[in-house]
């Protein structure tokens, strides 16, 4: 039976294809101690650096999605499919609010797993088959269109057996299908629901302080009970209190003020620094609801059939950062920035401040108001955490019509044709809670009514009135929407024959377009808020119009059996894709747009040069790829997005002229002018089945990646260490040299080259072999990657920088990537036709090797160090119940049909007593266990803590590609009928 591999558009019966595939049916991702689509991505070798998922970070809010990232690039040169074809990237465009275009991708997390059939990742550039987005590879995932019966299923696990206390995970479906050899229906509904696991449950991230562990203090210096350098005395600094009103002249003169290196026996807790992971969850509350039903139908037998799949899914992401501080002064300069570049200003005429003397004088609405400057403060009482809950609606609908050739001839015999439309849309909705409103602070700060002003100068356990609070805090409301409609026409067969067999060929249309609009409330386009990006809106559009083509060439065949050449073919395919102007009702630059249009081929080539007869199936195979990929719509937009980053608490002035606590705005903005990312790739490697040692077979396929004019934001810190590059960029003050401001703007950066080894050995031992029985058959797998190779150039004048084998931050490929990633597994089944048939157990080792830490970030004093090696434990043992079925039994004097006449061999009819053929339905204890199978199983025995990453700030590990979850056990019932 020949079918598509994810890599091609012609069908092959061939088992091992010209291109590096690994396929993952649910029973293996069982096996593997993946229970969710985190798991997936943190325990898959290829999975490294900026990979996105539900490991939240405790200084951030994140929206939930999970988004693959093979080799390390971003999350966008990966494409992802569903069933072969193309869906709707995440509506937010990647970020919480606002887009974030190296993450703008499909959300796997809305697939959840009773849906899928197998799943096929593709460890090579596809550009020529599959298009645009296709550099690092693709992962396609096939939906089960076929299933017949009943199986209901439900899941629970738990962290409780181990230090992260009760994080409950919940996941119950049911899957029904029926049909005859013309049709299939299948109905699947799925729900997940899972508890938070916080930074404190876990010794590795309860504290943001890391320099017992050899890393940074994170913990931030913005907390209230402070000014400057002065902090309240101890009795005040832990209390619900503030001092007198206007009882001394400044800080440096109150009693109630006291410089903390002053203090005989300095006490603990946040006097020093706000340790903001005590609050703060590492993985967030979660929970989601699926539907989806399948149809197809044969019309007339096999040349024409229709389909129509429809999925909906709906996921919420209950995430939360650290409590708002209040960093950005709500008292503006005349030229527009903040008044006070460390903490804020408060009047005098403010009911609280406990000061007479004013440290300078402001102009607000053309009226002189004395006020006291550096003033901190953190919503730690008023809102203890600012929460992010985002809420993805998903839908894809596919319909369309597909067949057989062969009436027409035959010639047309091998032909196969499919018509068909995909609509896909992802709708994201942010709210952001805990935020300050700038104007809403200042009304307050300026208030003179005790009842309704607000309090910044109270001890770290007080809270403001109720009144004041909701003056001052906010929720802003955002929503993003991506809508994919997809018409296509493909076309394979076979177009003539060779002497080494029949040249096949496969060829298309294709169109899609892409909308995508991005809506935030009208708090975050002013710009007005205080923890949380503001941001502009919206609107980006564009149309795609592809053809392809694709060849396979046999050059010799196995029936000649000729020595060196024993199987010989070529593929070759070609893409063509063009762009229509994008457009966007808030550029300026309108007349300027980017028009985009690729013609990108690849080569492939498979050889078996011996006789497997001879030493085993040595199959030897390589590819030559340009890829392509044109800007996101998130990239091209013009609208820009303001961040507020703290000295040093998020950057790092590597001259040292700005003073620490100072705050400045980031503006990050698209890039209507990019241009399209090139690539250049090529792969080679060898498959080998050994003839001795029956059931080994083992790969090894190296593979390069040079891409060019990469679309990415750098990203702040990276632009401050290399301000030369980046001229306009940095804005410094004149007179003392104190960073203002920076522009990260999306920029075609220079290059990108990666390279590495994909290994993998299986064994499968069938003890029959052995001629003493059958005991079962056991199964060993060795599947891992090496990275040898990433190089970073940003401008063309700056040098390459090494980033193989280290944990990277500071811009946008953020996360580790170390040379090594693997697991190791091995299992056994038991023999057929014995109580142990349906028992399988097995175990697997995951392995992430050390790799150098980010921990300079500019910090000249700061010593190299290593991050350990990570390895894992995961146990599984399941049984399904194969029980006998009890004999049915007759229900007397009972027929399905009742009495009837019969006509006789005479002609005459002769009236039959009726015969009983009713039955009872077998019940009892056997027909409930029978199909029944139930399944236990624990990942990271040993409970041990990923290892710590002193450049994951604030984390103190890399949730990219571990997770701090620890020991975790599971069991799952299922029942098929």
């Amino acid at each position: 039976m020949e079918v598509i591999v994810t890599g091609s558009n012609i069908p092959t019966a061939e088992e091992i294809g010209p291109n590096p595939v690994d396929t993952y049916r649910p029973a293996d991702i069982e096996k593997l101690g993946i229970h969710n689509t985190t798991d997936l991505l943190t325990k898959l070798p290829q999975e490294m650096g900026s990979t996105v998922n539900q490991n939240a970070s405790a200084s951030r809010t994140d929206d939930g999605a999970v988004i693959p990232n093979l080799r390390g690039l971003l999350p966008k040169e990966t494409l992802v499919l569903i069933d072969g074809k193309r869906a709707a990237i995440i509506g937010g465009g990647g970020s919480v609010a606002g887009a974030g275009p190296g993450t703008a991708g499909v959300d796997i997390n809305l697939i959840p797993f009773p849906m899928i059939d197998h799943i096929d990742v593709l460890k090579d550039g596809a550009s020529a088959i599959y298009g645009s987005d296709a550099v690092a590879g693709v992962i396609n995932i096939f939906l089960r269109h076929k299933f017949r019966g009943l199986e209901i299923g439900g899941s629970i696990g738990n962290t409780n057996l181990g230090a992260s206390n009760d994080a409950r995970e919940v996941e119950a479906w049911m899957i029904a299908g029926t049909g005859d050899d013309k049709t299939d229906i299948v109905i699947i509904a799925d729900a997940y629901d899972r508890a938070a696991i916080y930074s404190h449950d876990r010794s590795i991230t309860r504290n943001a302080n890391a320099l017992d562990w050899g890393g940074f203090d994170s913990r931030s210096g913005i907390f209230p009970g402070r000014i400057g350098s002065f902090r309240l005395i101890p009795s005040l600094f832990f209390s619900a209190n503030s001092p007198p009103p206007h009882s001394a002249p400044n800080v440096s003169t109150s009693p109630y003020y006291v410089n903390p290196l002053t203090v005989v026996t300095p006490p603990d807790g946040d006097f020093f620094a706000y340790n903001f992971a005590a609050l703060t969850p590492s993985i967030p509350a979660a929970d989601r609801q699926s539907f989806y039903g399948s149809f197809t139908r044969d019309i007339c037998d096999k040349y024409l059939t229709v389909f129509a799949d429809f999925k909906y899914t709906r996921s919420f992401f209950d995430a939360a950062a650290a409590a708002t501080p209040f960093v950005a002064d709500p008292f503006k300069q005349s030229n527009g920035t903040e008044f006070s570049p460390t903490g804020i200003s408060v009047p005098i005429q403010n009911p609280f401040n406990p000061f007479t003397v004013a440290d300078t004088t402001l102009i607000v609405n053309g009226a002189p108001i004395p006020v006291t400057t550096g003033v901190s403060f953190r919503s730690i009482n008023d809102a203890p955490v600012r929460t992010a809950k985002t809420t993805f609606r998903d839908i894809l609908f596919d319909a369309g019509l597909h067949g057989e050739m062969g009436e027409l001839g035959n010639y047309f015999k091998t032909w196969n044709w499919e018509l068909g439309f995909r609509y896909s849309r992802n709708e994201e909705e942010n709210l952001i809670g805990g935020v300050v409103s700038m104007s809403g602070l200042r009304d307050a700060l300026l208030d003179t009514n005790p009842a309704t002003a607000f309090n910044p100068f109270l001890g770290i356990l007080g809270r403001n009135s109720e009144a004041a609070i909701s003056r001052v805090y906010i929720t802003l409301h955002a929503t993003g929407q991506f809508e994919l409609p997809l018409g296509y026409y493909h076309l394979d067969g076979d177009l003539c024959n060779l002497p080494a067999g029949p040249v096949a060929f496969a060829a298309g249309l294709e169109y899609h377009g892409e909308r995508w609009r991005n809506e935030p409330d009208e708090l975050s386009t002013s710009f007005n808020s205080i923890g949380a990006q503001d941001f502009e809106a919206s609107r980006v559009n564009r149309d795609v119009w592809t053809t392809y083509q694709e060849v396979r060439i046999p050059v010799t065949s196995p029936a000649w059996k000729f020595s060196g050449a024993y199987s010989l073919e070529f593929d070759i395919a070609e893409r063509e894709e063009w762009y229509s102007q994008n457009t966007s009702p808030t550029t300026v630059l309108k007349a300027q747009h980017s028009q985009f249009d690729a013609q990108k081929p690849k080569f492939s080539v498979r050889w078996q040069p011996l006789n497997p007869d001879w030493i085993g199936a040595l199959t030897l195979r390589g590819s030559y790829s340009e890829g392509f990929h044109a800007p996101t719509l998130p990239d091209l937009t013009p609208a820009g997005s303001a961040f507020l980053f703290t000295f040093p608490d998020n950057l790092h002035d590597p001259k040292g002229l700005t003073p620490e606590e100072t705050t400045i705005r980031v503006i990050q903005t698209g890039n209507p002018l990019l241009k399209p990312e090139v690539a250049y790739e090529w792969s080679y490697g060898a498959v080998y089945s050994a003839k001795w040692i029956r059931g080994l077979t083992m790969s090894a396929d190296f593979w390069h990646i040079d891409l060019r004019s990469l679309a990415s934001f750098v990203g702040p810190q990276f632009i401050i260490n290399f301000e030369n590059s980046f001229p306009g960029l940095v804005s410094r003050d004149p007179a003392t040299g104190a960073i203002t401001r920076i522009i990260n703007p999306d920029l075609n950066l220079t290059r990108a080259v990666v390279e590495g080894l994909d290994y993998e050995a299986i064994y499968i031992l069938d003890s029959s072999i052995f001629g003493r029985g059958d005991f079962g058959r056991f199964t060993f797998t060795l599947n891992g990657t090496y990275l040898s190779r990433f190089e970073f150039q940003a401008t063309p004048g700056s040098k390459r920088i090494g980033l193989s084998g280290e944990f990277v931050s500071g811009f946008s490929v953020t996360g580790s990537l170390p040379h090594t990633r693997a697991y190791i597994s091995a299992f056994y089944d038991g023999p057929a036709d014995t109580w142990l048939a349906g028992f399988d157990t097995g175990a697997t080792v995951h392995y992430t090797g050390q790799y150098q830490d980010d921990n300079f970030n500019g910090v000249p004093a700061a010593k190299a160090r290593k991050v350990r090696e990570w390895t894992t434990l995961d146990l599984i043992a399941s049984y399904t119940f194969n029980l006998p079925t009890p004999a049915a039994a007759e229900v007397p004097g009972l027929t399905k049909d009742g009495g009837k006449n019969v006509k006789m061999p005479d002609g005459k009819e002769k009236s039959v007593l009726p015969v009983s053929t009713a039955e009872y339905n077998p019940c009892g204890w056997r027909a409930w266990l029978n199909q029944t199978t139930l399944t236990l199983g624990m990942q990271n025995v040993f409970d041990s803590d990923p290892p710590f990453v002193a450049g994951a700030r604030g984390n103190n590990y890399d949730g990219s590609i571990a997770d701090v979850r620890g020991r975790f056990w599971y069991v799952q019932l299922k029942k098929r009928f």
